[in-house]
């Protein structure tokens, strides 16, 4: 599995990365995390507003910064 933080590297981005980091600890997930800071790279995922969430290249929020729970619902 791969998650992808695709942000500027802003303050939410990195709250998005870290809260990320925990859902995936917390179940055990075996993933690579990638953190996505290049403009025309995040563009191409279809992203206006950042920070957001890909899962294996699918995006499944943006905007926002949502807590750890919510965040394990979308890796599972």
């Amino acid at each position: 599995m791969k998650v992808q933080i695709l942000g500027t590297g802003c303050p939410k981005c990195k709250k998005l990365a870290t809260n990320a980091e925990a859902a995936a600890r917390e179940l055990e997930l075996d993933c690579e995390l990638e953190k996505v800071t290049d403009v025309n790279e995040i563009m191409k995922f279809g992203v206006m507003m950042t920070p957001a969430l890909a899962v294996d290249g699918e995006v499944k929020l943006a905007g926002k910064v949502p807590p750890v729970a919510e965040i394990k619902k979308l890796l599972q």
